[in-house]
């Protein structure tokens, strides 16, 4: 049997898998200072009974930058810390129905005193109904002593094609611009990540990679995990020759 048809069914079908999004796995590059605020409001979480309020800078931030700058995995991180902390959460976009806006802002309106947290993606595509649920949302959040905002988009608030009222109202908060990592940095976050797996990459594989697969952190880490378990299961070491077997067999 040849090492490629023998490559285990279980590692080609984790290659296709996204890991969950977390504060961990994002690569902070020129977004160090978001971070550091995004885990202050997660140890805020954690001490929720103790506290009476939510720091001002915690309550509404908007992040905006183009596409692959990690927007959406902010959003999907704080989501699933908040889940698992216990706090109310609500992640929604425009593909959100009325029901599920109406909702959030029932969660918002009837536990005041209670942290929640509501993030929104996609704000620049927002519909009229979804606008006005926003903003009376908005205001519920910003009168409340301990619920927080996350709003993303591809423009700064000033730049939205939102209503008026709701434009301004975003600007109240922090407004932070994602940057995208450079392939400079990509390569230098995968050598990273695979050094703290035990791993040694040979010189030709992160070039490569950014040249011939997907380009965004999520596709290169979750290959990365592949490779780790290939590579074990083989017991060769992570060549490009290997990159290449592996994704075949996948594909």
């Amino acid at each position: 049997m040849s090492k490629l048809s023998s490559l285990p069914r279980q590692i080609a079908l984790d290659l296709g898998h996204t890991p969950q999004a977390s504060l961990d796995n994002f690569i902070p590059t020129g977004n160090e200072n978001l971070l550091a605020l995004l885990t202050d409001l997660q140890k805020f979480w954690q001490v929720a009974e103790k506290e009476t309020s939510l720091r001002a800078d915690l309550r509404m931030m908007h992040l905006w930058g183009e596409s692959g700058s990690g927007r959406t995995h902010i959003l999907e991180a704080m989501q699933l810390s908040a889940k698992n902390l216990g706090i109310d959460v609500c992640l929604l976009d425009h593909d959100s129905t009325q029901d599920e806006w109406r909702a959030a802002g029932s969660l918002i309106s009837e536990n005041p005193l209670l942290p929640a947290l509501l993030c929104v993606d996609d704000i620049d595509s927002l519909d009229e109904f979804a606008q006005g649920a926003l903003f009376r949302i908005h205001n519920l959040i910003r009168e409340s002593s301990c619920q927080a905002l996350l709003t993303c988009g591809q423009q700064p608030p000033a730049n939205l094609q939102l209503r008026d009222d709701l434009r301004t109202r975003l600007a109240w908060g922090l407004v932070f611009q994602m940057h995208a990592l450079s392939d400079a940095e990509k390569s230098q976050a995968l050598e990273q990540a695979a050094h703290a797996r035990g791993l040694q990459l040979s010189s030709d594989v992160t070039p490569w990679l950014l040249r011939h697969f997907h380009r965004d952190m999520s596709s290169l880490m979750s290959l990365l995990d592949a490779l780790d378990t290939y590579s074990l299961e083989t017991k060769r070491a992570i060549t490009l020759h290997l990159v290449k077997e592996l994704l075949a067999q996948k594909n």
